[in-house]
């Protein structure tokens, strides 16, 4: 997140998507040096990974590279990774195993998360795809197909970007927030009314990063 930021404060304002994401790139792998190159290039796991979402004023473009969200006038626009939702239906139908037979309760799994355990080996086999079926800023390059872009028109606009730690997306942030703390509380282990690869863990307030802004063009 600091790499990115900081390589974004170095970019012309008129620069392409496709040259962001190269340059973004070439900025990760810079961060490599003495690392071995080849085990990561073979190990997507291993290397520094991050979603990243831009509004460009210049082009009037909004840039989703990997698993974030925004509203432009109240419609949502998500670009999730491939297979989260398989995944995360599987660790709910595994915790909902669990709890039917008394091997686990709430509790435990917010203090061990086993069914998110039981789908670790899964998340990392398909991270093999990394900036193959999906985009992501990891150092390696990205393909320009998997870049979501949002044209705007010339008119205003209102625009919310966010990182998918908000399960559900609100005009505002308190709204945003109101809706993240009654999933916590009605769906803590988060395999209910929203499914997850994680769940809220025990003294945490939220079960993912979470980045919100909101202004108008």
């Amino acid at each position: 997140m600091l790499l990115i930021s900081e390589f974004m404060r170095q970019v012309r304002s008129d620069i392409s998507v496709n040259d962001f994401c190269d340059g973004l790139t070439g900025y990760i792998y810079k961060q490599y040096a003495g690392y071995d190159l080849e085990r990561l290039a073979n190990h997507p796991e291993e290397r520094l990974t991050a979603s990243c979402i831009v509004y460009n004023r210049h082009h009037r473009q909004i840039w989703m590279i990997g698993d974030c969200q925004c509203l432009v006038d109240g419609t949502l626009y998500e670009n999730p990774k491939p297979y989260e939702s398989m995944l995360a239906e599987k660790r709910a139908a595994i915790a909902r195993s669990l709890l039917d037979s008394g091997k686990a309760t709430v509790d435990s799994l917010l203090t061990d998360d086993t069914a998110r355990k039981a789908i670790i080996p899964e998340m990392i086999e398909t991270m093999r795809n990394q900036n193959k079926t999906y985009a992501v800023v990891d150092g390696f390059p990205i393909p320009k197909d998997k870049v979501r872009i949002i044209m705007l028109t010339p008119a205003s606009h209102s625009i919310i970007l966010a990182t998918d730690g908000y399960p559900f997306l609100h005009p505002t942030l308190a709204d945003s927030e109101a809706a993240l703390h009654r999933q916590q509380t009605t769906d803590p282990l988060n395999i209910g009314t929203f499914k997850a690869t994680k769940a809220f863990i025990e003294g945490y307030n939220s079960f993912d990063d979470r980045a919100y802004i909101r202004f108008t063009v």
